[in-house]
């Protein structure tokens, strides 16, 4: 049986969680997460005083992306707790505490490139190992486990290379500062990637649910996941608003409009929004060039944007995909 506060968050997990999780994994894991969040809640200082979305969804939450999940955070708990200020000394000692979690992370686990998706925090730490997902992961885990609210925040592709790029967000006396996971620095808001990530045309970071924090945008959502964007924290960026009409000149309600960066050879949607009434969608950018597409009842439009230089891009829908199968497989991939 659970208790009524057990019951409450548990009800937010089933509510939230993505389908496969309930039938794939035992009740008393999830209940596991619950029960470890509730103590820190209870016997942490700086995790008492946090705010309610933050706690449920950057310290509770089960789920950081897609690892496998087990019942791993009183086992970091142990293996990080020597590392917290004692009893009685605030908050103020938690930028240390931090950078000295990540130091440990860094010990732990090694950068390995690999195409495997994704390991979990668990097998990072047994094969002192991961990629720079799973690091981050592994990284999420070892603040969350000690009450210090964490996410994953990535670029799905870079504007200037080919390849991506995975790191951490820690929350600290009510805002996100930003480290490389398992790579230690000795200040926060400093990593490999700085000059990189000031470059991105998108940052973005995931939640499961929409009760979250005001001030961030949410630029769409995949299932039960939902997605923000936290590209002003690392680049100079535009707001770009995007208006579509139809075939007929007329605004071009419920569009799904693809934003896609040149990567890897191809163009890769990053963000994809539905236009609303006006036709109209709105996204900030980093000052680059992206490709825009937009698609409605078999016809598709698509223009290059630069938004180094432009607020405003148009759209008209004039390709019947019904006609160009090439376009309409492309689209579908």
């Amino acid at each position: 049986l659970c208790t009524p506060a057990q019951e409450v968050l548990m009800r937010f997990f089933y509510g939230t969680m993505p389908l496969r999780d309930a039938g794939e994994y035992e009740f008393r894991v999830f209940l596991s997460f619950v029960k470890h969040a509730i103590w820190l809640r209870e016997h942490v200082e700086w995790c008492a005083d946090l705010p309610e979305d933050i706690f449920v969804n950057h310290v509770l939450y089960y789920r950081i992306n897609s690892e496998d999940i087990s019942e791993n955070r009183s086992f970091f708990y142990e293996q990080i707790k020597n590392l917290l200020p004692e009893a009685g000394c605030g908050s103020d000692r938690l930028r240390e505490t931090v950078l000295a979690i990540n130091y440990w992370c860094a010990e732990n686990a090694a950068y390995q490139a690999s195409d495997m998706r994704t390991a979990s925090p668990m097998t990072v730490y047994r094969s002192g190992k991961g990629r720079c997902g799973e690091e981050s992961t592994f990284a999420v885990t070892a603040f969350r486990s000690v009450g210090i609210p964490a996410r994953q925040v990535y670029t799905p592709r870079w504007a200037h290379c080919d390849d991506n790029h995975a790191w951490v967000e820690v929350w600290l006396h009510g805002r996100w500062y930003f480290l490389g996971a398992c790579e230690p620095e000795e200040i926060l808001n400093k990593g490999w990637f700085s000059n990189a990530s000031s470059r991105a045309l998108l940052v973005h970071s995931r939640c499961f649910s929409d009760f979250t924090e005001e001030g961030e945008a949410c630029i769409g959502k995949e299932g039960v996941t939902w997605f923000y964007n936290n590209t002003v924290t690392y680049a100079r960026t535009k707001n770009l608003s995007v208006s579509v009409t139809d075939p007929e000149g007329k605004p071009a309600e419920g569009a799904e409009v693809s934003f896609e960066i040149l990567n890897m050879a191809e163009y890769c949607s990053v963000a994809v929004l539905t236009a609303d009434e006006a036709g109209e969608v709105r996204l900030t950018l980093g000052l680059g060039d992206i490709r825009i597409r937009a698609m409605l009842n078999g016809w598709c439009g698509e223009a290059l944007v630069s938004a180094a230089v432009q607020e405003r891009a148009a759209l008209r829908l004039d390709t019947d995909l019904s006609q160009t199968d090439w376009i309409r497989d492309v689209w579908e991939q």
